[in-house]
């Protein structure tokens, strides 16, 4: 298979991954400042989630631009991360209709990690199937920073139970962290 079909899937999945998420913003029934306090924490969680969102779709894109055949287990391994994001929608729902209740901020953080470990499965099916010379693995090396989040979001789950507000702040510096798309790839693909 080609890789961009590869790319076309996960680019429709991801939109309309977007599409059910603004879907369930809803419109407030006054017309003053007032009306819209009550869903301010369904709109902080739609940003976080968009922005999380973006970020996938951005070093997704990158990440494939080292690809240059697409195996089962690259398909697989995309379905699996694509699996994780679809839950997106529901978890950002959750949360900011319970306005950053524990539970749902910790299944939000849950479904953070395993989006966070299914990249890191794809990543690893890319290097395998492409070799441990190939760009992607002199891009990512020892992959610090996805080994840093994945502690950050655990700790967040944890605090979620403790200090949402605190747990929330993690997520978002999470997200902080990887806003800027990933520029160990961009350095290799340019050389």
């Amino acid at each position: 298979m080609e890789k961009n079909r590869l790319e076309a899937f996960s680019d429709g999945v991801i939109a309309i991954i977007i599409t059910i998420m603004v879907l369930e913003l809803k419109v407030p029934h006054g017309s003053d400042f007032a009306a819209l306090q009550p869903l301010l924490p369904v709109f902080l969680s739609y940003v976080l989630s968009f922005v999380y969102v973006g970020i996938y779709w951005n070093n997704h894109h990158h990440m494939l631009q080292t690809v240059k055949h697409v195996t089962g287990g690259i398909l697989w391994a995309n379905l699996h991360l694509l699996f994780w994001l679809s839950l997106f929608p529901f978890v950002t729902g959750w949360m900011g209709e319970n306005h950053f209740a524990a539970m749902p901020l910790a299944l939000y953080g849950f479904v953070l990690l395993m989006a966070a470990i299914a990249y890191l499965v794809l990543q690893n099916a890319i290097i395998a199937s492409q070799g441990e010379n190939s760009l992607l693995a002199k891009a990512v090396g020892r992959d610090c920073k996805s080994k840093l989040s994945s502690l950050l979001y655990l700790t967040a789950i944890v605090a979620a139970f403790f200090s949402p507000i605190l747990s929330g702040l993690i997520y978002a510096s999470v997200a902080l962290m990887w806003l800027i798309p990933d520029s160990r790839i961009e350095r290799v693909i340019g050389n």
